[in-house]
């Protein structure tokens, strides 16, 4: 009989530090999906606000065409810019 058989048929269980770094492992491993998970969720979560934002202010520039007219608005002052039609440039 050769010795790992030997080994085999007495010993029923790895050694304890086999195991320890066997359970170490899976538990980073676990750690790390749970950590991928949250990771989606939050990235799941900041979509929705961004697309929530994105539709207010689809709403407020509507709303802003509607009292100014077709205009370019800088936001760093507010200031408003005539933005001319393709039928104003030919006349």
């Amino acid at each position: 009989m050769s010795k790992k058989e030997e080994t085999t048929e007495v010993n029923s269980k790895i050694k304890d530090e086999q195991l320890k770094e066997l359970q170490e492992l899976f538990g980073k491993i676990q750690q790390a999906q749970s950590g991928l998970g949250q990771l989606d969720v939050q990235k799941f979560n900041i979509l929705k606000v961004i697309q929530e934002l994105d539709d207010k202010l689809k709403d407020l520039q509507n709303k802003l065409e509607e009292e100014y007219g077709r205009v370019s608005i800088d936001i760093k002052d507010g200031s408003i810019t005539k933005i001319e039609d393709e039928a104003d440039k030919e006349d």
